[in-house]
């Protein structure tokens, strides 16, 4: 049976390469464009929004098809700063899921 010091060694070894790739995934971008390019977002691997475009023609679009290429590109850019995250953590973690980790 592993000692308990030898446990807290560890988790606190996993817990300092888990805020290492926290760190990390903060400094990513990741550039997502939708709409035929009409739609530009960047986010950080951590899911945090960093720049939002639109082209002003596109704006003269539908309403509704505006909407939904916006929603798109979020939603796209929402997924993939998902499993950017997902895959940095899994490989901490063993693929275990973490929760409060996105």
């Amino acid at each position: 049976m592993v000692g308990v010091g030898k446990l807290l060694k560890q988790a606190q070894k996993m817990q300092q390469k888990m805020e290492e790739a926290q760190s990390l995934l903060s400094e990513e971008t990741i550039e997502v464009s939708g709409g035929g390019g009409a739609v530009s977002i960047k986010i950080s691997g951590q899911g945090e929004f960093k720049d939002f475009k639109l082209d002003p023609e596109f704006l003269k679009e539908d309403a509704e098809f505006v909407s939904e290429a916006i929603l798109q590109a979020l939603q796209d850019a929402t997924e993939q700063a998902k499993k950017k995250n997902d895959d940095a953590m899994s490989g901490l973690t063993g693929g275990m899921q973490m929760p409060g980790l996105f």
